[in-house]
Protein backbone atom coordinates (compact mmCIF):
# COMPACT_ATOMS: atom_id res chain seq x y z
CA UNK A 1 0.00 0.00 0.00
CA UNK A 2 1.33 3.44 -0.86
CA UNK A 3 0.17 7.00 -1.00
CA UNK A 4 1.63 8.96 -3.86
CA UNK A 5 2.95 12.46 -3.28
CA UNK A 6 1.41 15.20 -5.34
CA UNK A 7 3.77 17.21 -7.58
CA UNK A 8 1.72 20.35 -6.86
CA UNK A 9 0.74 21.97 -3.59
CA UNK A 10 -2.99 21.93 -2.93
CA UNK A 11 -4.52 24.81 -0.99
CA UNK A 12 -8.14 24.31 -0.11
CA UNK A 13 -10.45 27.18 0.89
CA UNK A 14 -11.05 27.65 4.59
CA UNK A 15 -14.58 26.49 5.31
CA UNK A 16 -16.52 28.05 8.17
CA UNK A 17 -19.70 26.25 9.12
CA UNK A 18 -22.66 28.65 9.37
CA UNK A 19 -24.75 28.84 12.55
CA UNK A 20 -27.46 26.23 12.82
CA UNK A 21 -30.72 27.68 11.44
CA UNK A 22 -33.34 28.58 14.01
CA UNK A 23 -36.77 27.78 12.62
CA UNK A 24 -39.89 29.08 14.42
CA UNK A 25 -41.50 26.45 16.62
CA UNK A 26 -44.69 24.95 15.21
CA UNK A 27 -47.67 23.91 17.27
CA UNK A 28 -49.05 20.44 16.65
CA UNK A 29 -51.91 21.95 14.64
CA UNK A 30 -49.57 24.17 12.59
CA UNK A 31 -47.31 21.22 11.80
CA UNK A 32 -50.26 19.07 10.76
CA UNK A 33 -51.67 21.82 8.50
CA UNK A 34 -48.26 22.44 6.93
CA UNK A 35 -47.77 18.74 6.21
CA UNK A 36 -51.26 18.50 4.68
CA UNK A 37 -50.47 21.49 2.45
CA UNK A 38 -47.18 19.93 1.32
CA UNK A 39 -48.89 16.63 0.53
CA UNK A 40 -51.46 18.44 -1.62
CA UNK A 41 -48.74 20.43 -3.39
CA UNK A 42 -46.77 17.28 -4.15
CA UNK A 43 -49.81 15.80 -5.88
CA UNK A 44 -50.60 19.03 -7.73
CA UNK A 45 -47.02 19.32 -9.02
CA UNK A 46 -46.61 15.62 -9.92
CA UNK A 47 -43.70 15.73 -7.51
CA UNK A 48 -41.98 13.28 -5.19
CA UNK A 49 -39.92 14.04 -2.11
CA UNK A 50 -36.37 12.71 -1.71
CA UNK A 51 -34.80 13.26 1.73
CA UNK A 52 -31.38 12.38 3.08
CA UNK A 53 -30.92 10.60 6.41
CA UNK A 54 -29.31 13.75 7.86
CA UNK A 55 -32.31 16.02 7.38
CA UNK A 56 -34.95 16.87 9.98
CA UNK A 57 -36.94 13.84 11.16
CA UNK A 58 -40.21 15.49 10.11
CA UNK A 59 -39.00 15.73 6.52
CA UNK A 60 -37.93 12.09 6.53
CA UNK A 61 -41.32 11.07 7.91
CA UNK A 62 -43.10 13.12 5.26
CA UNK A 63 -41.07 11.51 2.47
CA UNK A 64 -42.01 8.08 3.84
CA UNK A 65 -45.69 9.02 4.14
CA UNK A 66 -45.93 10.34 0.58
CA UNK A 67 -44.21 7.48 -1.24
CA UNK A 68 -40.95 9.34 -1.61
CA UNK A 69 -37.49 8.24 -0.58
CA UNK A 70 -35.41 8.52 2.59
CA UNK A 71 -31.94 7.26 1.81
CA UNK A 72 -28.23 7.78 1.43
CA UNK A 73 -26.71 9.40 -1.66
CA UNK A 74 -26.59 6.21 -3.74
CA UNK A 75 -30.23 5.27 -3.29
CA UNK A 76 -31.32 8.94 -3.65
CA UNK A 77 -29.59 9.06 -7.02
CA UNK A 78 -31.12 5.81 -8.19
CA UNK A 79 -34.61 6.59 -6.90
CA UNK A 80 -34.74 9.94 -8.65
CA UNK A 81 -33.61 8.41 -11.94
CA UNK A 82 -36.19 5.63 -11.80
CA UNK A 83 -39.22 7.50 -10.44
CA UNK A 84 -41.89 8.63 -12.88
CA UNK A 85 -42.57 11.99 -11.20
CA UNK A 86 -41.72 15.00 -13.35
CA UNK A 87 -40.61 17.07 -10.35
CA UNK A 88 -38.14 15.87 -7.73
CA UNK A 89 -37.90 17.82 -4.50
CA UNK A 90 -34.53 17.13 -2.90
CA UNK A 91 -34.20 17.75 0.83
CA UNK A 92 -30.50 17.57 1.42
CA UNK A 93 -27.58 19.64 0.17
CA UNK A 94 -26.85 21.16 -3.21
CA UNK A 95 -24.65 18.45 -4.68
CA UNK A 96 -27.53 16.00 -4.21
CA UNK A 97 -29.83 18.25 -6.21
CA UNK A 98 -27.18 18.62 -8.91
CA UNK A 99 -26.73 14.86 -9.11
CA UNK A 100 -30.48 14.43 -9.49
CA UNK A 101 -30.46 16.97 -12.34
CA UNK A 102 -27.46 15.31 -14.02
CA UNK A 103 -29.34 12.00 -14.10
CA UNK A 104 -32.69 13.59 -14.95
CA UNK A 105 -32.07 16.57 -17.26
CA UNK A 106 -35.69 16.49 -18.44
CA UNK A 107 -37.09 16.76 -14.91
CA UNK A 108 -37.56 19.78 -12.70
CA UNK A 109 -35.40 19.54 -9.57
CA UNK A 110 -36.41 21.74 -6.65
CA UNK A 111 -34.65 22.30 -3.32
CA UNK A 112 -35.89 24.24 -0.29
CA UNK A 113 -32.66 26.29 -0.14
CA UNK A 114 -29.83 26.41 -2.69
CA UNK A 115 -27.53 27.81 -0.01
CA UNK A 116 -27.55 24.36 1.59
CA UNK A 117 -24.09 23.33 0.50
CA UNK A 118 -21.40 20.98 1.87
CA UNK A 119 -17.95 21.63 3.30
CA UNK A 120 -16.47 18.89 1.11
CA UNK A 121 -18.00 20.40 -2.01
CA UNK A 122 -16.90 23.92 -1.07
CA UNK A 123 -13.41 22.68 -0.25
CA UNK A 124 -12.85 21.23 -3.72
CA UNK A 125 -13.29 24.03 -6.31
CA UNK A 126 -13.39 22.89 -9.91
CA UNK A 127 -10.42 24.86 -11.30
CA UNK A 128 -7.81 23.85 -8.68
CA UNK A 129 -9.13 20.31 -8.81
CA UNK A 130 -8.75 20.22 -12.58
CA UNK A 131 -5.13 21.38 -12.19
CA UNK A 132 -4.62 18.63 -9.60
CA UNK A 133 -5.90 16.08 -12.13
CA UNK A 134 -3.69 17.50 -14.88
CA UNK A 135 -0.68 16.99 -12.60
CA UNK A 136 -1.50 13.26 -12.35
CA UNK A 137 -2.37 12.25 -15.92
CA UNK A 138 -1.68 8.56 -15.27
CA UNK A 139 -4.29 8.32 -12.46
CA UNK A 140 -7.92 7.26 -12.60
CA UNK A 141 -9.95 10.09 -11.07
CA UNK A 142 -12.48 8.93 -8.47
CA UNK A 143 -14.56 11.55 -6.67
CA UNK A 144 -16.93 11.25 -3.76
CA UNK A 145 -20.56 12.23 -4.33
CA UNK A 146 -20.02 15.33 -2.15
CA UNK A 147 -18.69 17.38 -5.05
CA UNK A 148 -20.00 19.85 -7.60
CA UNK A 149 -21.24 18.93 -11.06
CA UNK A 150 -18.08 20.52 -12.52
CA UNK A 151 -15.83 18.27 -10.40
CA UNK A 152 -17.86 15.20 -11.35
CA UNK A 153 -17.44 16.22 -15.00
CA UNK A 154 -13.65 16.03 -14.55
CA UNK A 155 -13.83 12.59 -12.93
CA UNK A 156 -13.76 9.08 -14.35
CA UNK A 157 -15.90 7.68 -11.51
CA UNK A 158 -18.22 9.10 -8.87
CA UNK A 159 -18.76 7.00 -5.74
CA UNK A 160 -20.72 7.15 -2.51
CA UNK A 161 -19.41 5.83 0.80
CA UNK A 162 -21.46 2.67 0.36
CA UNK A 163 -19.81 1.67 -2.91
CA UNK A 164 -16.38 3.32 -2.76
CA UNK A 165 -14.56 0.25 -1.40
CA UNK A 166 -15.64 -2.27 -4.07
CA UNK A 167 -15.08 0.21 -6.90
CA UNK A 168 -11.58 1.20 -5.74
CA UNK A 169 -10.79 -2.48 -5.13
CA UNK A 170 -11.94 -3.21 -8.68
CA UNK A 171 -9.77 -0.44 -10.15
CA UNK A 172 -6.74 -1.35 -8.06
CA UNK A 173 -7.13 -4.96 -9.19
CA UNK A 174 -6.67 -3.73 -12.75
CA UNK A 175 -3.45 -1.99 -11.72
CA UNK A 176 -4.85 1.53 -11.83
CA UNK A 177 -3.54 4.33 -9.63
CA UNK A 178 -6.27 6.40 -8.01
CA UNK A 179 -6.60 10.15 -7.66
CA UNK A 180 -9.18 10.59 -4.89
CA UNK A 181 -11.18 13.64 -3.83
CA UNK A 182 -12.29 15.37 -1.75
CA UNK A 183 -12.43 13.67 1.69
CA UNK A 184 -8.98 12.72 2.98
CA UNK A 185 -10.32 10.65 5.89
CA UNK A 186 -12.53 8.51 3.68
CA UNK A 187 -9.64 8.28 1.21
CA UNK A 188 -7.22 7.08 3.91
CA UNK A 189 -9.74 4.50 5.09
CA UNK A 190 -10.31 3.16 1.56
CA UNK A 191 -6.57 3.08 0.92
CA UNK A 192 -5.93 1.18 4.13
CA UNK A 193 -8.61 -1.43 3.41
CA UNK A 194 -7.93 -1.95 -0.31
CA UNK A 195 -4.15 -1.41 -0.49
CA UNK A 196 -4.69 0.77 -3.55
CA UNK A 197 -2.12 3.35 -4.61
CA UNK A 198 -3.93 6.63 -4.03
CA UNK A 199 -3.19 10.34 -4.22
CA UNK A 200 -5.57 12.26 -1.97
CA UNK A 201 -7.12 15.70 -2.12
CA UNK A 202 -6.83 17.12 1.45
CA UNK A 203 -10.50 17.95 2.18
CA UNK A 204 -12.58 17.02 5.23
CA UNK A 205 -16.18 17.16 6.45
CA UNK A 206 -16.61 19.79 9.18
CA UNK A 207 -19.10 17.54 10.99
CA UNK A 208 -17.15 14.27 11.04
CA UNK A 209 -13.77 15.89 11.67
CA UNK A 210 -15.03 17.09 15.06
CA UNK A 211 -15.37 13.63 16.58
CA UNK A 212 -12.75 13.24 19.32
CA UNK A 213 -10.89 10.02 20.03
CA UNK A 214 -9.95 10.67 23.70
CA UNK A 215 -13.50 11.66 24.61
CA UNK A 216 -14.81 8.64 22.68
CA UNK A 217 -12.54 6.35 24.72
CA UNK A 218 -14.00 7.78 27.93
CA UNK A 219 -17.57 7.35 26.67
CA UNK A 220 -16.83 3.74 25.74
CA UNK A 221 -15.60 3.06 29.27
CA UNK A 222 -18.84 4.50 30.67
CA UNK A 223 -20.89 2.31 28.30
CA UNK A 224 -18.97 -0.98 27.99
CA UNK A 225 -21.90 -2.77 26.31
CA UNK A 226 -22.24 -0.17 23.57
CA UNK A 227 -21.10 -0.83 20.00
CA UNK A 228 -19.35 2.03 18.23
CA UNK A 229 -20.65 2.89 14.76
CA UNK A 230 -18.49 5.22 12.66
CA UNK A 231 -18.89 6.81 9.26
CA UNK A 232 -15.57 6.67 7.34
CA UNK A 233 -15.52 10.45 6.85
CA UNK A 234 -14.29 10.49 10.47
CA UNK A 235 -10.59 10.74 11.42
CA UNK A 236 -8.57 7.51 11.60
CA UNK A 237 -8.21 7.63 15.40
CA UNK A 238 -12.01 7.54 15.65
CA UNK A 239 -12.39 4.85 12.98
CA UNK A 240 -9.87 2.72 14.88
CA UNK A 241 -12.31 2.47 17.80
CA UNK A 242 -15.26 1.34 15.68
CA UNK A 243 -17.10 -1.94 15.83
CA UNK A 244 -18.71 -1.09 12.49
CA UNK A 245 -17.41 1.35 9.85
CA UNK A 246 -19.65 2.17 6.93
CA UNK A 247 -22.12 4.30 5.06
CA UNK A 248 -25.30 5.65 6.61
CA UNK A 249 -27.30 2.67 5.36
CA UNK A 250 -24.78 0.18 6.74
CA UNK A 251 -24.84 1.87 10.15
CA UNK A 252 -28.65 1.85 10.25
CA UNK A 253 -28.68 -1.85 9.41
CA UNK A 254 -26.12 -2.52 12.14
CA UNK A 255 -28.40 -1.08 14.83
CA UNK A 256 -31.10 -3.53 13.83
CA UNK A 257 -28.82 -6.53 13.40
CA UNK A 258 -26.52 -6.27 16.41
CA UNK A 259 -27.56 -7.41 19.89
CA UNK A 260 -25.93 -4.55 21.79
CA UNK A 261 -28.40 -2.54 23.93
CA UNK A 262 -26.58 0.74 23.20
CA UNK A 263 -24.76 2.31 20.27
CA UNK A 264 -22.32 5.20 20.15
CA UNK A 265 -22.79 6.81 16.76
CA UNK A 266 -20.10 8.89 15.03
CA UNK A 267 -22.00 10.51 12.21
CA UNK A 268 -24.63 13.22 11.79
CA UNK A 269 -27.32 12.73 14.43
CA UNK A 270 -30.05 13.19 11.84
CA UNK A 271 -29.55 9.46 11.27
CA UNK A 272 -31.09 8.72 14.68
CA UNK A 273 -34.61 8.97 13.21
CA UNK A 274 -34.15 5.92 10.97
CA UNK A 275 -32.07 4.10 13.57
CA UNK A 276 -34.84 4.47 16.13
CA UNK A 277 -37.39 3.25 13.61
CA UNK A 278 -35.19 0.22 12.92
CA UNK A 279 -34.60 -0.61 16.58
CA UNK A 280 -36.88 1.35 18.93
CA UNK A 281 -35.63 -0.58 21.97
CA UNK A 282 -31.98 0.43 21.47
CA UNK A 283 -30.33 3.44 23.12
CA UNK A 284 -28.41 5.77 20.81
CA UNK A 285 -25.56 7.98 22.05
CA UNK A 286 -23.83 10.75 20.13
CA UNK A 287 -20.09 10.32 19.76
CA UNK A 288 -18.31 13.26 21.45
CA UNK A 289 -17.44 16.33 19.39
CA UNK A 290 -16.06 18.47 22.23
CA UNK A 291 -13.80 18.11 25.23
CA UNK A 292 -10.06 18.56 25.77
CA UNK A 293 -10.34 22.26 24.98
CA UNK A 294 -12.17 21.64 21.68
CA UNK A 295 -14.96 23.90 20.50
CA UNK A 296 -17.89 22.39 18.69
CA UNK A 297 -18.87 24.10 15.45
CA UNK A 298 -21.48 21.64 14.27
CA UNK A 299 -22.19 19.42 17.30
CA UNK A 300 -22.77 16.31 15.15
CA UNK A 301 -25.32 17.91 12.86
CA UNK A 302 -24.68 19.53 9.49
CA UNK A 303 -25.93 23.14 9.57
CA UNK A 304 -26.46 23.08 5.81
CA UNK A 305 -28.76 20.05 6.16
CA UNK A 306 -30.57 22.10 8.79
CA UNK A 307 -31.53 24.64 6.10
CA UNK A 308 -34.23 22.18 5.00
CA UNK A 309 -37.49 22.61 6.92
CA UNK A 310 -41.23 22.14 6.47
CA UNK A 311 -41.66 25.89 6.01
CA UNK A 312 -39.33 26.35 3.04
CA UNK A 313 -40.30 22.98 1.58
CA UNK A 314 -43.89 24.24 1.31
CA UNK A 315 -42.67 27.55 -0.15
CA UNK A 316 -40.59 25.91 -2.89
CA UNK A 317 -43.52 23.72 -3.93
CA UNK A 318 -45.82 26.74 -4.05
CA UNK A 319 -43.48 28.93 -6.10
CA UNK A 320 -41.50 26.35 -8.08
CA UNK A 321 -38.31 27.95 -6.79
CA UNK A 322 -35.47 27.57 -6.17
CA UNK A 323 -34.80 25.19 -9.03
CA UNK A 324 -31.50 23.40 -9.60
CA UNK A 325 -29.86 24.16 -12.92
CA UNK A 326 -26.74 22.48 -14.29
CA UNK A 327 -24.98 23.66 -17.44
CA UNK A 328 -25.98 21.09 -20.11
CA UNK A 329 -22.40 20.60 -21.35
CA UNK A 330 -21.19 20.04 -17.77
CA UNK A 331 -24.06 17.64 -17.13
CA UNK A 332 -23.23 15.61 -20.25
CA UNK A 333 -19.66 15.19 -18.99
CA UNK A 334 -20.64 14.53 -15.36
CA UNK A 335 -23.26 11.89 -16.12
CA UNK A 336 -20.55 9.50 -17.31
CA UNK A 337 -18.90 9.27 -13.89
CA UNK A 338 -22.25 8.95 -12.11
CA UNK A 339 -23.61 6.36 -14.51
CA UNK A 340 -20.47 4.25 -14.18
CA UNK A 341 -21.20 3.95 -10.46
CA UNK A 342 -24.85 3.07 -11.02
CA UNK A 343 -23.95 0.47 -13.65
CA UNK A 344 -21.35 -1.06 -11.33
CA UNK A 345 -23.88 -1.16 -8.49
CA UNK A 346 -26.45 -2.83 -10.73
CA UNK A 347 -23.97 -5.38 -12.03
CA UNK A 348 -22.73 -6.32 -8.55
CA UNK A 349 -26.01 -5.99 -6.63
CA UNK A 350 -24.63 -3.23 -4.39
CA UNK A 351 -26.99 -0.78 -2.76
CA UNK A 352 -30.09 -2.45 -4.12
CA UNK A 353 -32.84 -2.77 -1.54
CA UNK A 354 -32.13 -5.81 0.56
CA UNK A 355 -28.59 -6.15 -0.80
CA UNK A 356 -25.21 -4.64 -0.15
CA UNK A 357 -24.42 -1.90 2.32
CA UNK A 358 -24.75 1.32 0.35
Amino acid sequence: MSQAQSPIEVRIPEIQAPPHPEWPALSAAEERDLKDRIKALLKRNNATLVAHYYTDARLQALADETGGCVADSLEMARFGAEHEAQTLVVCGVRFMGETAKILNPEKRILMPDLNATCSLDEGCPADPFSAFCDAHPDHTVVVYANTSAAVKARADWMVTSGIALPIVEHLAGRGEKILWAPDKHLGHYIQRVTGAEMTLWPGACVVHEEFKSVALERLRRLHPDAAVLVHPESPAHVIDQADVVGSTTKLIKAVGAMKNPEFIVATDKGIFYKMQQTAPDKRLLEAPTGGEGATCQTCAHCPWMGMNALQNLAACLETGEPEIQVDPATARQAVRSVQRMLDFAQEHGIGMKGKGNA
